[in-house]
This record gives C-alpha cells, sequence and structure tokens, in this order.
C-alpha cells in the first residue's frame, strides 16, 4: 500500500477532541491501558460509525488493485468501541461459520489484536475471505443491536482489520490441533465449502486430503471473484495456513473423469462433495451464439484464473469497448466492472427489474456506480445482433414494468409492448445464474439427485451414498461464499461424528 493511499487519522492514544476520517471523535480511554476507562454504552452509541477507507473511483477503475483499503489500527479500536457486547447476541444468529463475534470485538477493545486474531482463526478457516465478500449487511450486521437505532457494528470491516493482522503477522497465533485420528477424508472441490471443510476435519485431528479441477486451490474465490475485490494472493495466503496445518492439495484432479467418486470412496474414510454449481446459464434468445457473448463464468476465468487482468499473460479474451452484462447480482457487477477495468469505453449493466430489486449487495453497486458503469434498469434482452461475420452489433431489448411479486418475493417484470430499442454493444456477458455441473454425478448413478440436478443429502449433510457427504451449491443451488462455508463447517462436524462413531444426537461438538 502506497503513503499516498494510507487514510490519515491520529493515533487511537490522541485522546479524545481529535476526528477519525469518517468524522467520529476517538475515545477517551486507550485500549490496552487499564489506567484509561472504557466508555460507558451511551458514550459507545455517541461514536458515528466508521467508514471504510477505500481507493478513489477515477484511479481504482483503470486497474486491479485492491478498492477498499482496510481499517489502521486506530480506526479498527474506534469501530471496536461502538460494540454493545450485548448479553444476547443476536449477531451470531446470522453468522453461518457461528464467528463468536463479541467475543473478538471485546479483544480489540482490549487493544490485544493477536487474541482477536486467534479467536477469529479458531472460528473461521477463511477470515481474509469473508472478511472481503460476505454480505455482512444482511447476516451478522443484520441482526446487531445498533442497527435498531442507526448504523451497524461494522462487523466486516473488523474481521478484515483483524485477518490481515494475522496473516502480516504468521506464526504469532498457534491454534489447538486434536492429535492424528488414522481417518483420511476427500473434499472434492477447493472453493469456500471444501477449504472450510478442510480446516476443520485437520483441527479435528483427520488427515485431509483436496481434490481440485483447475490448476490452483480456491475454487470461485479465484476464478469467479476479481483481483479488485478479493486479490488472489490474500486467497493463497488462506490455502497455505491449511496446508501448513496439515491439509494436502490435489490440483487437476477431476473427480469423475481423474477418478469417480466410488473410486475415491475405496481409498479413504470418508468423501466430502463441494464442486459448487458452476455451469452457465444463458438467455435462450436468438443469437446468442454470436462471437463476443461469454458466459460470466467463462469470461471471468479467463481474466481471474488465467491471468489476463495482470496483462503477464497471453490468456485469449475479447476486450470488447461497449459491453452488456445482462443480470443484476454480485456476479454481474464483478463483470461489468471488470469489462471497464479491460478497457471498455462503455460498461453497461442491463437488468429486467428496478434498483431497489438488485439481488447484488449495495456496496458493490455503490462501488459500480462511483466507477461509471451504466445501469440500463427494466429492461430485458430479446435478441442479440450480429453482423455478417457473426460478430455482435446490439442487444435487441424490450422496456419492462413490475407487476405483483413472483415467488421470490420481488416484484415480477412484465413487458411493455412497443418499448424495444437497440443497445449498441460489441461484447454481451451474461450473468444470469449458474446450475449444477453433471461431471461428477454423472459418474455416480449411487448419488441421489433432485430434478434440478443437485445432490439430495439428510439432516447431517450425507448423501444416499454411506460416508459421502456433500455441502455449498452443489446441494443448495448458487448462493453465498458464506452459506458454503456454513455448509462445510456443519459437514465436517458430521463427518467427525461419523468417523468416530458418535451416534445421531449426541452433544453438538461445533463451537458455540
Amino acid at each position: 500500500m502506497s503513503e499516498a493511499l494510507e487514510p490519515t487519522v491520529p493515533s487511537a492514544r490522541a485522546g479524545a477532541g481529535h476526528q477519525a476520517e469518517a468524522g467520529a471523535p476517538l475515545p477517551p480511554h486507550v485500549p490496552g491501558d487499564p489506567t484509561t476507562a472504557p466508555p460507558t454504552n451511551r458514550e459507545r452509541m455517541a461514536i458515528d460509525r466508521v467508514g471504510m477507507p477505500e481507493r478513489p473511483a477515477e484511479i481504482r477503475a483503470q486497474d486491479f488493485g485492491e478498492v477498499n483499503i482496510g481499517y489502521t489500527e486506530a480506526l479498527a479500536f474506534l469501530e471496536a468501541d461502538r460494540c454493545l457486547q450485548c448479553r444476547n447476541p443476536t449477531c451470531m444468529d446470522g453468522c453461518p461459520v457461528r464467528v463468536d463475534i463479541p467475543r473478538f470485538i471485546k479483544f480489540l477493545q482490549d487493544g490485544d489484536v493477536k487474541s482477536a486474531a486467534a479467536s477469529m482463526l479458531s472460528d473461521n478457516a477463511l477470515p481474509c475471505v469473508t472478511g472481503r465478500v460476505c454480505p455482512q449487511e444482511i447476516q451478522c450486521e443484520g441482526r446487531c443491536v445498533r442497527a435498531k437505532k442507526g448504523p451497524a457494528v461494522a462487523i466486516g470491516a473488523l474481521e478484515r482489520f483483524v485477518a490481515d493482522w494475522a496473516n502480516m503477522h504468521e506464526g504469532a497465533i498457534v491454534l489447538d490441533q486434536k492429535p492424528p485420528t488414522g481417518r483420511k477424508v476427500a473434499v472434492v472441490g477447493s472453493g469456500p465449502a471444501g477449504l472450510t471443510a478442510a480446516g476443520e476435519l485437520t483441527t479435528l485431528g483427520h488427515e485431509v486430503t483436496v481434490f481440485e479441477a483447475f490448476h490452483a486451490a480456491g475454487g470461485v474465490l479465484i476464478y469467479g471473484i476479481p483481483e479488485f475485490r478479493l486479490p488472489k494472493d490474500i486467497v493463497q495466503q488462506e490455502v497455505d495456513r491449511l496446508v501448513a496445518r496439515g491439509a494436502k492439495i490435489e490440483t487437476n484432479a477431476i473427480i469423475g473423469k481423474t477418478w469417480t467418486l466410488a473410486e475415491l470412496r475405496e481409498q479413504f474414510d470418508a468423501v466430502f462433495i463441494a464442486v459448487g454449481a458452476g455451469l452457465p446459464v444463458f438467455m435462450n434468445v436468438p443469437g446468442e451464439n454470436y462471437k463476443g457473448v461469454y458466459s460470466a463464468n467463462e469470461y471471468l476465468t479467463r481474466i481471474n484464473l488465467m491471468g489476463a487482468w495482470s496483462g503477464r499473460t497471453d490468456t485469449p479474451v475479447l476486450k470488447g469497448q461497449r459491453v452488456a452484462v445482462v443480470g443484476g447480482g454480485n456476479v454481474a457487477m464483478d463483470s461489468v466492472r471488470t469489462a471497464m477495468r479491460m478497457g471498455a469505453d462503455s460498461s453497461t449493466i442491463v437488468y429486467r427489474r428496478g434498483k431497489e430489486e438488485l439481488p447484488a449487495r449495495v456496496e458493490e453497486v455503490h462501488h459500480a456506480e462511483q466507477e461509471g458503469v451504466i445501469f440500463e434498469m427494466l429492461t430485458a434482452p430479446v435478441e442479440v445482433l450480429g453482423d455478417e461475420n457473426g460478430w455482435v452489433t446490439g442487444l435487441r431489448c424490450i422496456r419492462m414494468e413490475l407487476g405483483e411479486p413472483d415467488d421470490s418475493g420481488r416484484r415480477r417484470p412484465i413487458e411493455i409492448p412497443g418499448s424495444e430499442f437497440v443497445l449498441e454493444t460489441d461484447m454481451v456477458v451474461v450473468a444470469i445464474g449458474t446450475r449444477s455441473n453433471p461431471v461428477l454425478t454423472s459418474t455416480a448413478p449411487e448419488l441421489k439427485i433432485s430434478s434440478r440436478g443437485y445432490i439430495e443429502t439428510d439432516d447431517n449433510g450425507m448423501t444416499s451414498m454411506p460416508g459421502v457427504f456433500a455441502g455449498g451449491d452443489i446441494v443448495r443451488g448458487a448462493a453465498t461464499v458464506i452459506l458454503a462455508m456454513g455448509d462445510g463447517k456443519d459437514a465436517a462436524h458430521a463427518i467427525d461424528r461419523y468417523l468416530m462413531g458418535v451416534p445421531e444426537g449426541a452433544a453438538e461438538t461445533v463451537p458455540a
């Protein structure tokens, strides 16, 4: 991080009367100094939420450097002092991986970052990831008591600060690990569910091997999420920490091709399937096969995993000058902002509902707007147009209006007759969802599959094959990173009970 981008704030030891970058007074006490009194709850309520420092939009839109800078220690201590340390911490109810949020924040309030990091790492295998891409606003922060009377505690930003501190102080934290059990577990897929399960299983003393189809571990964390939101070296550090604790990673291993699931089951005492749901869904409109139409999966994979963003590889990828991205979720925002950084003159979101219905994180939409992304709302594509050589020249669209709510709870988009128009574009990225990939399931007839192609499991996450468990998007359908991680954590403890012969219904071993 260059000095020019470092937020200028006084030290947390400067005392009251100074102003942090967010405009809030620093607390009168000094974290870690027993001679100064911590703030009362009334004083905590008077502290404004500390905004996450970020790089200027006009600069960051030109490169793949990370958007958010992260808290300094002063800002982290200030924001931590906003936590009321509730007797009934409802924030934890919103966390799929059950991070003990009040505990790690209390350590920050005491000025003990090392203990905060140890607390975080004992609960969360990928804290640097969740601190960046987890939708905290609808998870932990959405349940924060303070949110009833104003902004919630910035739990995600504090998590990122603590996790980054742990990465910068490698070796400072030694986590408890149970003695080896002699049991071997295969984890299929190294995305958020697989890596979380691997971390938990290793901690529980089992020998873990993670099988990854690509040449690098990380799954959607590296091929789906752009560098400016989640740097690749951050993901690699998380993977390296798991390896240092004993997990093995085998790349270029496609289960269903390299080995069948049955063959894997013969070699391991248990298997956890976490292959995600990476098969793209298309619009099924005329002209979708023209050159210049990408699925978001292919587009982002070529740029993220294959290094096209860095300029140091020969990865073939089109660099459209007028790019249209169809969709309104986080993947659509990642695609449209990536296209801008790849040199597009205009980068446009085409979404069939209104802004209020956008499923993407509010922060990602805000950043996209800051960076100059164009939003064509209440607009649906009906045809991709092309020239005589088969190259995209435009996207024929129709205006929409919103009717009654559909099954998703959002108002149903309805076409407005006679409102068709052509959006000029030379590249289209389709980001309207994904579904299950049948590579693994088609070679495992023993697996019970739903009508939509997802693996069915029981309440313990076990499939119809004894000893084979599954979780994440391949079970629940396309969802968030943190939900997949929650599945991975739950499955790891279910596998542990299965391997160690703990009866169903026995005391739960997942940390409270």
